[in-house]
């Protein structure tokens, strides 16, 4: 969200908080106060603006994690104050994130006779751009190479219809044309029958997404895999290759569905990138991305800085950063391993089978996701010509009781179909799931009951995050 001067609320001032001397002083919201605050005042000030927002852990919306353990808690804020792109200074720091990205990559079957590389991001979004931008600098060298005239058009990338929105500001902020292969009600992820469709010497590479942000369906990788080596056998000089956007799956599928062929166990994926905020279970702030081999990633996005005392490459976007949430991603691995993994990503996955289930048999619903792949339940409303209210009516009532569930349309070719999403994470337990269902069953009774609707099924907003 950009902010600006019109972005005003109509009070100009906050109030001090009751019985001290900071009474005396109104405080602008908009230009800096003259007078500075005891912390105290201060902090009951923010505390105060913040009282009216909803509860994080009832927010259905979002794949970002929403509860950390206290010791992790703790220690976070103790690394707060580390400047993670200064490695000379914090050793220590840069080594355990050289551990998780050498255990990402082990988990993603990184190859023992290749020479993986990755690195820590602020989140997916980053790791994006940087898988992004090493497929095209990659193609241009192979396209130069070929003889390819690299002024006749713009390249391209190829990607569902169901991307998330960092893919498109990607091929805005680089130049690159989107190849766009629609989804349908048959195929709510990659059109595998149709992706070379799509393809011609100008694409610099095929995103697979490992967990659609529409409906949470994973894309065949294993078959678009097959396609592309099939197409490589005939195009030796340009060949293609694939990206997988594991946002949100790089850090479930592995310890759900073990047999699931989707990393680099495929030839043809040579980059993979994932949300540790997601189903890594850190909070907000770090991803990671590995290409499976350094030829992968070419040599000049690779920058040697010196820094504080030391030459440090970096290939990242963004520089300074805390290193409190990589040092939270490598407490969790120490903390869970494997088995911890598994146990609560397991847990998580039959929480949302048990929602399916239970919204499917109030009658008002068809499901479009069962949480069967990642664990996200998306339905439509069972066409009725009696019912008055919409998807948008419910996401409104269930808010009465805090829950933060959003209505929003598909994409391109299905967004005249609206769905509401319920994302399921580890803070999601069995109790809470209990209690929604009996939440959203006394919600549908209300409307039906009703006799004032306040949403046309054109709704003019859309309820919630699609990522």
């Amino acid at each position: 969200m950009l902010y600006g001067k019109h972005d005003h609320e109509t009070n100009k001032f906050l109030t001090p908080i009751f019985g001290d001397p900071a009474e005396q002083h109104d405080l602008p919201k908009y230009r800096l106060a003259q007078h500075a605050l005891a912390p105290r005042e201060a902090d009951r000030l923010v505390r105060d603006e913040l009282l009216d927002e909803g509860n994080s852990r009832l927010n259905l919306a979002t794949f970002c994690q929403t509860y950390m353990e206290p010791e992790a808690v703790d220690l976070m804020k103790d690394t707060l104050a580390k400047n993670a792109i200064d490695k000379s200074e914090y050793p220590r720091t840069a080594e355990i994130e050289n551990r998780c990205v050498n255990i990402i990559a082990n988990l993603w079957h990184a190859p023992e006779s290749e020479k993986f590389t990755g690195t820590s991001t602020i989140g997916s979004s980053e790791a994006c751009m940087l898988g992004g931008l090493a497929m095209k600098f990659a193609w241009r060298k192979r396209a130069q190479k070929a003889g390819l005239d690299l002024n006749a058009q713009r390249p391209n990338l190829v990607i569902s219809a169901g991307y998330q929105v960092c893919w498109e500001k990607f091929c805005v902020y680089w130049d690159i044309d989107m190849h766009v292969v629609p989804m349908d009600e048959h195929q709510m992820a990659l059109d595998t029958a149709h992706v070379l469709d799509y393809v011609d010497d100008y694409t610099i590479g095929i995103i697979g997404i490992m967990g659609i942000t529409y409906t949470g369906q994973y894309d065949d990788l294993s078959t678009l895999d097959a396609i592309v080596d099939k197409y490589n056998h005939h195009h030796t000089e340009l060949p293609v290759y694939i990206h997988v956007d594991a946002a949100s799956g790089g850090f479930y599928a592995p310890f759900v569905d073990s047999q699931l062929i989707w990393d680099f166990q495929l030839k043809n994926v040579i980059s993979i990138n994932a949300s540790g905020h997601k189903y890594g279970l850190v909070y907000p702030g770090v991803g990671w991305i590995i290409w499976r081999d350094q030829q992968f990633l070419p040599e000049e996005l690779v920058f040697k800085v010196s820094y504080l005392g030391g030459e440090l490459p970096t290939m990242a976007i963004n520089f300074s950063h805390s290193a409190a949430q990589l040092i939270g991603q490598y407490y969790n691995f120490v903390r869970f391993g494997w088995d911890g993994y598994r146990e609560i990503q397991t847990k998580t996955h039959n929480v949302a089978r048990y929602l399916a289930k239970a919204i499917e048999q109030l009658g008002e619903f068809s499901l479009i996701n069962n949480g069967q792949q990642l664990p996200l339940i998306c339905y439509q409303l069972v066409p009725r010509s009696d019912r008055e209210w919409t998807l948008y009516d419910l996401s409104d009532r269930l808010l009465m009781n805090g829950w933060q569930v959003p209505t929003y349309p598909l994409p391109a070719n299905l967004e005249q179909q609206v769905i509401q999403r319920i994302v399921v994470r580890a803070d999601f337990g069995m109790n809470m799931a209990h209690d929604f269902i009996d939440d959203l069953t006394a919600a549908i009774k209300a409307l039906n009951q009703a006799h004032i609707v306040y949403h046309a099924d054109e709704a003019p907003k859309k309820y919630g995050f699609t990522h």
